[in-house]
This record gives structure tokens, sequence and C-alpha cells, in this order.
């Protein structure tokens, strides 16, 4: 079992485990907890009621927070030509075609987020069993498989999400910094619970959103009342 420090024991004195709170209160709990010397990431992590070995079953996709996440992406792209030169131009930090799939197929993985041209795949597939586990393999329902390469890096450099469903049937978001006010952490965790809930799968049955919690990166979760 993980050593927890000193700071974080404190912090859990004063969640009760057995209770789901309210936003609002959940948000100034987290915010009341001994502060660490950096901006702290703020993170939602949602339960649902899926099977997560039907493909049917899963969810992904991208989003932009109403308040951004409060940081800037490293964005990579794989494209040639004319695609990559817009790619440079919108801000990628780096760009390229066979060269860069080697250098990612050796082990190379210091960025956040992989977009690919559609005439790209053919090269990148190779690549799923090094990306797939990093929840960074380009996909179309992410928004990282596309042609309108400008867009897709000027959204995800200022800060859109990609989520997906784990293997345990878990979803999970950065949401901000702990420094973001507590309206604009609640605009994001409300819109980012919407969002799951309404991309809720017709195969599935029962409850979906079974629960959730939200944490930051050196506290406790707190279970929230969704």
């Amino acid at each position: 079992m993980a050593k927890r420090s000193k700071r974080y024991l404190e912090s859990r004195k004063v969640v009760d485990v057995a209770k789901k709170y309210e936003l609002k209160e959940a948000v100034k709990l987290l915010k009341s907890f001994k502060r660490t010397k950096f901006d702290e990431s703020v993170e939602v992590s949602i339960k649902l009621g899926i099977d997560p070995k039907q493909s049917d079953q899963l969810i992904r996709g991208s989003v932009s927070l109403p308040k951004g996440i409060g940081k800037s992406l490293k964005v990579i792209v794989f494209a040639g030509g004319e695609k990559a030169e817009i790619a440079k131009k919108a801000g990628a930090d780096e760009v390229g075609a066979e060269e860069l799939v080697k250098k990612v197929e050796g082990g190379w993985a210091d960025f956040d987020v992989a977009i690919a041209t559609s005439d790209m795949m053919k090269l990148v597939g190779k690549l799923g069993r090094v990306l797939g586990p990093q929840g960074k393999m380009p996909s179309p329902k992410s928004g990282t498989v596309t042609d309108d390469i400008e867009k897709a890096v000027k959204e995800f450099k200022a800060g859109k999400i990609e989520y997906r469903t784990d293997a345990g049937g878990n979803v999970h978001a950065l949401v901000g910094k702990i420094s973001f006010s507590d309206s604009d952490l609640e605009d994001n965790i409300n819109t980012f619970v919407k969002l799951i809930i309404n991309s809720r799968p017709a195969s599935t049955k029962g409850i979906f959103l079974e629960k959730a919690s939200v944490s930051s990166t050196m506290s406790p979760g707190i279970m929230i009342e969704v």
C-alpha cells in the first residue's frame, strides 16, 4: 500500500466517506484542504454502470470545458505536406510523418495529445499498442483524427480534453486547477458530468452513473451527489 503524506491524512479526517456532498459543498471542502507549493490539478472520477467488455458500451470523446483547464497541452501531429505546415503554424509542438511514428514507437511520450490526419492512420495504426494504454491513440470519436488540423490543434492547445472509459468502467477528467474560483470549478464539473450522462449507450441497463468523486492532485476523493 502506498504511504500517504501527513497532509493527505489530515485532509481525509474531515471527509465523511459515507456521505455524498452537494457539489458546492464538495468544492468548498476541497479548497479548504492545506495547500501545496504548486497549483494542484482538480479531477473528476465517475464510476459507470456499464460492461467495459462490451465495445458498444464504451464511452470516448473530447470536450472544451467552459472555464478551461488552466494549462496548455503539449500537442503533436502526424501529418505531411501542406497539412504539416498548417499544424506548425497552428502551434503544434511537434509535427511529422514516418519519422515521428518511429520516435513514438521507440518510447518517446513527452506529449499530452496526439492528432493525425486521416491519410496518416495507415502509419499511425501501428502505434495502437504504445498509445492505446496511455489514452493517447488518435481517434475520430475524440476529434483527434481529422483533416481540419488548424482547428484541432488550436482547441487542444487551449485545453480541450479527451476522456474515455477504462477497463473498470470508470471515466476520469481534468476539470481545472485548485486556484480556480469555486464557481468556475462547479461550472466545469457540471458540464462534464452532464456530458457523460447524455452519452449513455442505448445498450446499458440499470443505474448508469453509479458514483462520482472530485479530488485534487494531493487530496483524498470527495463523493459528490449527482
